[in-house]
């Protein structure tokens, strides 16, 4: 008896030793701040003392990657580890969640069963319905005090000194408010005008960093009140990038490019494959923050995880080798777009899958900044260069940049015959990506409320081959006109309405070159069964035809019953509009369906229409 006692107690022992090895991991998070703030990753930056600290002591990541550019979709893939479009879960926002299947849990879960306090403060802003125990505490007062004695925690303090509002001032503001940042100094991305404004902007948005600098530095004196540091794993980071105009929301180094610094104490350096003090150009995204907070847990990384651990023990040489990161931007607010892009080493490939969008179209609370709305002025009084106005233009298909000499994406290479073989090599790693996920955004957005958003994993399997298929179609876009217009004459005619969807699509991305398949295209227009591929029709021929389409796209917009179908064809409306045609358009909202006319985007878009903004 007295043995098994004895035996008893060493597990006990062993057990509460084990436990007492679990590291206390912390992450702080800045809003809307690319690394390119910070003098500690970016020359143009200004100094973060306490950042620059936690970096003596830790690594620095000088290649960590938000996969969306946006905050709920980035966060949606941090929370789960699952790529958005895979999940349905990188639209900013929708009138329903998605409800995640058994297989896929928020990580904060897992860690919970491996014995720890999980506490959030404050910001989650998911697009998934939230698991039941995922935090222990989520709310402005939450902390780590609040654990059981010994208990490790996880915890996620959140700062919105750097947000995209922050930029919302006025002008009285502007000439009242004297900047801590050299006005005059400062530096101005080559795509922007260098106006007193921009200058302004960038002075102002670099006091917000130093500002939050400092809350980060409250946040670890906290910590090392409690005794906490020698026992705790920092992360500090931005939650993707922003907020100077075509930052956030787009898929530029400025809209992705995150900084990432993480802290480790003396005691757990051997958790980390880098040398404590030094920096890395391994790349690392959000796809793997989930997999790496669980490896320092030492919990078992879910199969359901798309990322991969970059700390903690048995990490893979050919993680810490990595060398590219996936990128997505699909619908923010009320503003839609399918963008994608790869960075691999110093070459970043975009893909544009509808290039006739243009990447100023308005989005209202974006175009609250006084920098948009000058850089648009500016536009329509023709006081731009080349690079500056070309945010104002339709795209090409695809872009290239090489991003360490052209770090603001201002020289695209995809037609330079040097780089041939690397746009060939980006456009299969692509399509094995989208094709393997698969990317739900080949459905539109109001096809995936209604029947994908249940169980997205399930309705992506069942879908796969057709997504396939639709991937196939949007790749015509990659040939010369005359070679893919047989196939696009067979699509247009498909039974399946997706097919014909993204046949129109397609066509359009050739513009005046596809008017041949004008007439089958306007009988689409006429006839088809689906509103939105009758919208898609009206727009290619306003594209194509220089057509007014406006009555058409007028009433199908009274004839949808879904807000999302209903936002799709507002976007043609406002692109047409400001871009294309300059049409006037009259909307009655007595004849918009109720549920339409509610939904919040499509009053920000009819605001807009109205000359209400």
């Amino acid at each position: 008896m007295k043995h098994k006692t004895y035996i008893l107690l060493l597990l006990l022992c062993f057990c509460s030793y084990g436990k007492a090895q679990q590291p206390n991991i912390v992450w702080i998070v800045s809003e809307d701040n690319s690394k390119h703030y910070l003098k500690l990753f970016n020359k143009h930056g200004v100094t973060t003392p306490n950042i620059e600290k936690l970096a003596k002591k830790g690594i620095t990541f000088t290649n960590a990657f938000s996969n969306a550019a946006v905050c709920s979709a980035a966060r949606s893939s941090i929370i789960t580890g699952v790529y958005g479009p895979k999940l349905a879960s990188h639209y900013h926002r929708s009138e329903k969640k998605i409800v995640l299947p058994n297989t896929v849990k928020m990580f904060p879960v897992y860690l919970q069963k491996a014995g720890y306090y999980t506490a959030n403060n404050a910001k989650e802003d998911y697009n998934i319905v939230k698991n039941k125990d995922v935090w222990d505490d989520s709310s402005r007062k939450a902390s780590w005090k609040n654990r059981a004695n010994n208990q490790p925690f996880f915890y996620v303090h959140n700062l919105g000194t750097t947000h995209e509002g922050s930029l919302h001032f006025s002008e009285e503001e502007m000439n009242s408010h004297k900047t801590k940042t050299n006005v005059q100094s400062v530096f101005v991305q080559p795509n922007h005008p260098n106006t007193k404004l921009f200058k302004y902007t960038n002075a102002f948005y670099r006091d917000k960093i130093m500002a939050m600098d400092k809350e980060v530095g409250a946040v670890i004196n906290a910590l090392e009140k409690d005794k906490l540091l020698s026992n705790t794993i920092i992360f500090y980071y931005g939650d993707h990038g922003g907020v100077l105009p075509n930052s956030k929301g787009y898929l530029k180094e400025t809209g992705l490019q995150v900084p990432l610094v993480v802290y480790i104490p003396e005691k757990y350096k051997k958790m980390s494959p880098f040398t404590i003090g030094t920096s890395t150009n391994t790349f690392v995204s959000f796809i793997d923050f989930s997999a790496t907070v669980l490896n320092l847990a030492g919990v078992t990384i879910p199969k359901s995880i798309d990322g991969s651990a970059f700390l903690g023990e048995s990490v893979k040489q050919k993680t810490i080798n990595n060398n590219s990161t996936f990128g997505y931007a699909d619908r923010f607010d009320e503003k839609y777009d399918m963008v994608r892009s790869i960075r691999e080493n110093n070459l970043k490939y975009i893909r544009n899958f509808q290039p006739f969008n243009i990447d100023a179209l308005m989005n209202n609370y974006r175009y609250k900044q006084l920098a948009y709305k000058q850089w648009s002025t500016l536009n329509l009084q023709n006081k731009l260069n080349p690079i500056q106005s070309s945010f104002f233009k339709p795209k090409m298909v695809e872009e290239l940049y090489d991003v360490k000499k052209d770090p603001y994406e201002t020289n695209n290479l995809a037609k330079n015959a040097a780089y041939k073989h690397k746009i060939i090599a980006f456009r299969q790693k692509m399509n094995t990506w989208q094709k393997a996920m698969p990317d739900l955004s080949f459905y539109p957005e109001h096809i995936l409320v209604e029947q994908a958003f249940k169980n997205p994993l399930a309705y992506g399997k069942k879908h796969q081959k057709k997504i396939n298929k639709y991937i196939k179609i949007a790749n015509l876009q990659l040939i010369p006109f005359k070679e893919a217009k047989t196939k696009l004459k067979k699509h247009l005619l498909s039974k399946d309405k997706t097919a014909r969807y993204w046949a129109l699509i397609t066509s359009t991305s050739f513009g005046s070159k596809a008017t041949s398949l004008s007439d089958l295209i306007k009988n689409i227009m006429l006839t088809d069964t689906d509103i939105v591929n009758k919208m898609r029709a009206a727009e290619f021929l306003a594209i194509a035809e220089k057509k007014d389409t406006s009555k058409n796209l007028i009433q199908l917009l009274y004839q949808s019953k879904k807000p999302k179908e209903a936002l799709l064809i507002l976007n043609s409306i406002v692109l047409q509009k400001d871009f294309y045609q300059k049409y006037t358009f009259t909307i009655n909202q007595s004849k918009l369906h109720t549920t339409v006319k509610n939904n919040m985007l499509i009053q920000e878009r009819l605001k807009y229409l109205q000359n209400q903004i």
